[in-house]
Parts: structure tokens; C-alpha cells; sequence
């Protein structure tokens, strides 16, 4: 196995960790729990030592499996997560014990006395962001003071620029991001400020929530000249990068977990622009996707054009109109309504690096 630092923390974290959010659902929904803990075991044997969990995955039992499999091994050979929000708290003006119920609730379920990583989970925007630093930051400070969680981090779905100004703060040792090779442009500048400040920056989806392995044709191009699936090279495009510290892999079966230590043999660390440089010069393939560079993020009536255009990539990798909604409301949280509002004044298609017929897709999509 590869490993890292993660940022200024001393901790020597796998290059991929383990994301627990895909745990075999009839398993889980046959309360087999000890059988899905078999995979994080796994994987620690393979050198994952990162193993990244949350409330409400699988069925709000991810934590549960987690923390059986981490009953069974060397407690310091594993750095484990877990999150919270106004939505696992479920209210947004949250009391301190409001807060304490939730982390003890986390930890009695991982079976352990602290968390390594505790993430300020799933912030869309800076609103989002600030209203979650007001209500909830000082509770995690005095948990951090009580040795109950070992780092504050974050996770976010914002576009770079948003990034860089949560990595500014100076309040956070890492973050969790999506980045993938639809949309490394999209979060790049955030990734490489995190690293410049010292902090470790780990990865989600970075196959795209699936969408690269199930269109291998399309991605063939990341496999090229390897002996790596497409899946693999996938993995590989993001956990090469020297910003990023762990690239999480979902895994369900054993196989899973081989093929995320395959993709990391041998790796080689570059810098974000040389690492996506390549993968420019070699996705012409993809001149109709929106890449997320989010420069049409600028629209006069506030529609967040960005995640409207990552939206209908969907569309066009599945086929199907349903895709751009699920992905809306599914991945961003928000529903197609906004995009109606369009008043075609051309900004976006005047800022867009690939010249994409972005208002006629806005109203498709909000017609």
C-alpha cells in the first residue's frame, strides 16, 4: 500500500481509503451485520487504513458495521470518520447537547472512544457553511478540548473558489471533497490552496457516483496504455494527484477492494495541473461535458448554472431525461425549478471555456 501524510497532523493515511457507504444491501437488510464487517477487516489486511463512515449510510447502519470490524483489530492502526449537520441533528439551531447526543451516539456505535477525523458534513455553499460555523463550530472545539474527536474537518460540495475561502478560515485540519475526472476543473483551485495551508484533502466519488465504470467506452481513454480497468484508472487520475491525500473507494466485496489497492501500485505523486494536463490532452472525447471549470457561475438571477450543467451530464452519459432531475435533487438538493428563470442574457455562454449551448439547456431542464 501507498500512504501519506495527511496535511500537518503527522498521521500516515493509505493512499485509498475505504468508503463505507456500500456495504451489500441485502446484507444489511437481512441484519448480517458481522458478514459486511468482513470488508473494512479486509481491507485493513490490504493496508486501508483509512476508513471514512457517517450517520444514515446504509440505512443508518454503516457505523454499526464499522464499528464491529473496528472492535477487532489494533484501535491505533486505523483512522476512522464520522460527521454531523443540521440534518443528522435534525434542527438548525441545535443545542450543545443536542451536538453530544449525536457524537456519543456515533462513538458508542464504532465501538471506540474517539473519532480521528469529525467532519462539519455536506456543506453546498458558504451560507450553508456559515450558518454551520455559528451554530455547531464551538461544540466541536470543546469536544476536540475532551479528546472525543482528534480533528475538525470538513466536507463540502462547493465549487474551488467557495473552497478556498472555508480553507482561509484556518479552522480546519481537511477536508472531503468530490473530485473526479468529470470535474477536476470544477474544484481544483480548492484542493491545491488546501494543500498550500497544510491540510489533508481526501476524496469521494471519485468514479464519477459510478458514472465512469458504468461507461467504459466513454472513459476508455483514462486506461490508456495501463494494464489498469477503466475504474482503476479512475482511482488512480485522483490519488496521483500530490494535493490529495486519500481517494476513497466504495466497496461492497472483496474484489472491490483489490482493484482500489491495485490502482494505487507503483503510484507517482504530480502536481494537480500535470496530473490533469494529461487527462485534457487525452478526454477530446468529452467535448460536450461540462467539466465544472465554473466560470458561468455568474448568472444575474442566481440560477447556480454550474450545478445545472453537472446535472445534465447525467443526460448525456445515461440517456435519460430523468437523470438530470435525480442528480438535482439527489447529489445537489436542489430541484429543476430555478433553471425556468432564465433570462438568456448570454453571460454564461460568454464565460464558457467550451462553448456549451448552456441556455438551451437550462430550459430544457426547467421546462
Amino acid at each position: 500500500m501507498y500512504y501519506k501524510e495527511y496535511g500537518n497532523t503527522g498521521m500516515k493515511v493509505s493512499a485509498v481509503g475505504l468508503g463505507t457507504m456500500r456495504y451489500d444491501e441485502e446484507d444489511i437488510l437481512a441484519g448480517r451485520f458481522e458478514k459486511c464487517a468482513q470488508i473494512p477487516l479486509y481491507a485493513l489486511e490490504k493496508g486501508i487504513n483509512y476508513w471514512d463512515t457517517a450517520p444514515f449510510y446504509c440505512h443508518d447502519k454503516s457505523e454499526i458495521v464499522t464499528g464491529m470490524a473496528l472492535s477487532q483489530v489494533d484501535r491505533s492502526k486505523v483512522y476512522v470518520t464520522s460527521k454531523v449537520n443540521f440534518g443528522t441533528l435534525d434542527t438548525k439551531t441545535p443545542t450543545k447537547d443536542d451536538f453530544r447526543r449525536r457524537l456519543e451516539l456515533s462513538l458508542s456505535r464504532l465501538q471506540t472512544d474517539y473519532i480521528d477525523f469529525y467532519h462539519m458534513w455536506c456543506m453546498l455553499n458558504l451560507d450553508s457553511w456559515e450558518a454551520h460555523m455559528e451554530a455547531l463550530y464551538g461544540f466541536f472545539e470543546e469536544a476536540k478540548s475532551e479528546g472525543l474527536i482528534r480533528n475538525i474537518v470538513f466536507s463540502s460540495h462547493m465549487q474551488g473558489n467557495d473552497i478556498e475561502t472555508v480553507v482561509d478560515s484556518g479552522k480546519f485540519k481537511g477536508m472531503l471533497i468530490g473530485y473526479n475526472a468529470l470535474n477536476y476543473r470544477f474544484r481544483q483551485s480548492g484542493i491545491k490552496k488546501a494543500y498550500e495551508k497544510g491540510m489533508g484533502v481526501v476524496v469521494m466519488n471519485p468514479l464519477g457516483g459510478g458514472l465512469i465504470p458504468e461507461h467504459p467506452d466513454t472513459f476508455a481513454y483514462l486506461a490508456k496504455d495501463t494494464d489498469l480497468t477503466v475504474a482503476q484508472a479512475a482511482l488512480r487520475f485522483v490519488a496521483s494527484h500530490k494535493e490529495i491525500t486519500v481517494t476513497l473507494a466504495g466497496c461492497t466485496t472483496e474484489a472491490h477492494v483489490d482493484d482500489a489497492v491495485r490502482a494505487v501500485e507503483g503510484l507517482k505523486e504530480e502536481p494537480a495541473e500535470v496530473v490533469a494536463s494529461k487527462l485534457e490532452n487525452a478526454g477530446v472525447s468529452l467535448n460536450d461535458l461540462c467539466t465544472g471549470c465554473g466560470y458561468c457561475d455568474n448568472c444575474p438571477v442566481g440560477i447556480p448554472i454550474p450545478k445545472y450543467m453537472d446535472a445534465y451530464n447525467m443526460k448525456i452519459l445515461m440517456g435519460k431525461e430523468k437523470a438530470i432531475e435525480e442528480r438535482l435533487e439527489n447529489h445537489w438538493g436542489i430541484t429543476k425549478d430555478k433553471a425556468a428563470e432564465c433570462v438568456a442574457c448570454g453571460a454564461c455562454e460568454a464565460a464558457c471555456t467550451q462553448h456549451l449551448p448552456i441556455i438551451e439547456r437550462l430550459a430544457q431542464i426547467g421546462g
